[in-house]
């Protein structure tokens, strides 16, 4: 028989292993529940994140789509819908000259009214006769009314029934970036309705011709779609069909190297060739000169290496007059950083007029100062 503190110690024993297997149960228990609750919650978060899923895959989906479907109407239909929007607007100008024929295009233009075909001053110089032929083959005898070689520009009245004439709007050009698409329509080699496209790769060029006279058509856009002789005179378009210019001139053997003459320069003048047949608003400083470079500079010993140095000027001239000297080197005009002769001549195109006052800031030596010159009407290319 045990004793008393046996039973006791043995009932002490029991007891705490009874408790700990109440709570070995209990901590099962729980963690049992613990998971089963954390399982419901990841099953239904990964319902959520999974329906997500679905629904991002979905409006993906629908954007590619949608995508797509821009891609395609900006590279096919939007050029196929554009293209015959304006391809009735754009003409065949044929001129016989003493030496033959030429060939170029040109474009319907309504002004307040009257309906005229805009071209190349370089597509009539030297013709005795001129026949304009729209898009359905009709020709019909033409005149020239206004011309401006300065601009390569022609405005020219054709002897047309009025349901012939098809006008295109122009717009400003001000607001073309290098890299805007552009689309250029004529008659390369009498390829009647040519379409090409492009880009612009410059603007604020400067071009010369023969005719000319020497003086610099200033402010060219520079471009990437191949044109070709014929071309000439034709319209340079944006993507909303909108004149933005005139392809001019190539380079010979060049691979997309073209040039235009911008719709500012159009609109600026074509009230002038119209109603006067001539355009006067060209400024004249009256001095020749060549951009300068960090060599340059070295070998002069200025601290400048940008600008326009001035070699000769005419005497008299507006230059002369106002004290612009030989090797003076101007890097602005009334405050407008000039870079080179391409930005001298933008600006005067663009900003200023015969007769207005106009502030050189060149470089003399190594000292800068400011020189006021009265600016003159430029004169005949026979000059």
């Amino acid at each position: 028989m045990k004793k008393l503190g046996e039973f006791k110690e043995h009932y002490g024993r029991t007891s705490s292993a009874f408790l700990l297997v109440i709570l070995l149960v209990g901590l099962l228990a729980g963690s049992i529940t613990t998971y089963y609750i954390a399982f419901q919650q990841i099953s239904s978060l990964r319902d959520e994140v999974s329906n997500l899923n679905a629904r991002v895959s979905k409006l993906w989906g629908f954007q590619n789509v949608t995508y797509q479907n821009i891609i395609i109407n900006q590279n096919t239909t939007s050029l196929t819908e554009l293209y015959g929007k304006v391809r009735n607007s754009t003409v065949l100008i044929h001129g016989t000259t003493s030496s033959g024929g030429v060939e170029g295009s040109g474009f319907v233009y309504n002004f307040t009214g009257i309906m005229v075909v805009i071209t190349n001053y370089h597509v009539v110089h030297g013709t005795t006769s001129i026949s304009v032929t729209f898009s359905n083959g009709n020709g019909y005898l033409a005149m020239v009314n206004g011309t401006d070689p300065y601009a390569d520009l022609a405005v020219l009245m054709v002897d047309a029934p009025e349901n012939e004439f098809k006008p295109l709007e122009i717009v400003g050009s001000s607001t073309l970036r290098v890299g805007d698409p552009v689309i250029a329509i004529g008659n390369p080699y009498g390829l009647v309705g040519s379409l090409t496209t492009g880009v612009v790769s410059a603007l604020n060029r400067t071009i010369t011709e023969d005719y000319t006279g020497g003086f610099g058509i200033a402010d060219i856009i520079q471009i990437s779609a191949p044109i070709n002789p014929g071309n000439s005179g034709g319209p340079l378009l944006n993507y909303c069909g909108k004149v933005i210019g005139i392809t001019t001139a190539i380079v010979q053997d060049s691979q997309g190297l073209g040039f235009a003459i911008p719709s500012n320069t159009i609109l600026r003048e074509i009230a002038a060739l119209i109603t006067s047949g001539n355009y006067e608003g060209h400024a004249y400083l009256g001095v020749t000169g060549t951009d300068m470079n960090y060599e340059i500079a070295q070998q002069l010993g200025v601290n400048v290496t940008y600008g326009w140095r001035i070699v000769d000027y005419k005497d008299p001239s507006p230059a002369h007059d106002g004290g612009v000297q030989i090797g003076d080197i101007i890097i602005a005009l009334n405050g407008s950083r000039i870079r080179n002769g391409d930005d001298l001549a933008t600006y005067l195109e663009e900003n200023t007029l015969p007769r207005e006052t106009l502030i050189l800031t060149v470089v003399r030596g190594n000292l800068q100062s400011n020189v006021t010159v009265t600016l003159g009407v430029r004169p005949s290319p026979s000059v």
